[in-house]
């Protein structure tokens, strides 16, 4: 049985091929490691691969993260990949990180507005939207046990030592580009801090040998 390629939006695969995994420094990919051998042991054993992705308002990084990486893992064909985000507390969805992707080929609804607006983000015509609003990263939206939590900025990092339920927690964290909210740099800075965590969760669902 041939199966069907997931045919991300045309957008979204223009920027795709501007994603180069030679910009990752060789002390990157061992960053990226752990990552990719926790998802290579579950996919080997056709087992569901469930990553949360984790930093302290679950407003910026962590929703990128788990945005390129669920989009990654669907270009590659990896299945049973699930990805969400959390917080060490719960805020919103930063609405620049929403115009980001928008701007990067996403389709973006707002569901819910309010002070935790939710939000549908689409990478596909027949894949099931990612669900973005802020959360902990133990809501009850997101996996109990049987997950990998991965740490993408230093405060959770630390902060966090243990994640209850999860398999392995592996800190993969970014700048936060909240540094130049409210500046001429704002926008310019998130689509590049979007396009560097778009090419490390490529590279990583790239390794990974079905």
């Amino acid at each position: 049985m041939t199966l069907t390629k997931t045919i991300l939006f045309p957008e979204i695969e223009n920027v795709i091929t501007t994603l180069n995994f030679e910009s990752i420094s060789e002390e990157r990919k061992i960053v990226l490691q752990p990552l990719v051998e926790y998802i290579h042991s579950k996919a080997s054993k056709q087992l569901d691969i469930r990553l949360n992705l984790i930093c302290t308002h679950n407003s910026r990084r962590s929703h990128l993260s788990q945005v390129w990486a669920q989009t990654a893992a669907a270009h590659y064909g990896i299945k049973n990949v699930f990805c969400y985000s959390g917080g060490t507390e719960a805020t919103a969805m930063f609405p620049m990180a929403a115009k980001t992707l928008a701007k990067q080929g996403f389709k973006i609804k707002t569901i819910a507005e309010g002070k935790n607006p939710i939000y549908t983000i689409k990478y596909a015509s027949n894949e099931h939207p990612i669900i973005g609003f802020s959360k902990t990263y133990d809501d009850d939206f997101n996996p109990q046990s049987e997950f990998v939590a991965i740490m993408t900025c230093s405060q959770a990092d630390g902060g966090c030592p243990f994640i209850a339920g999860a398999e392995k927690r592996i800190p993969i964290t970014f700048e936060d580009p909240k540094a130049f909210d409210n500046t001429p740099q704002q926008a310019e800075k998130y689509e590049e801090r979007s396009l560097q965590i778009a090419t490390e969760m490529f590279y990583v669902f790239s390794q990974i040998k079905k």
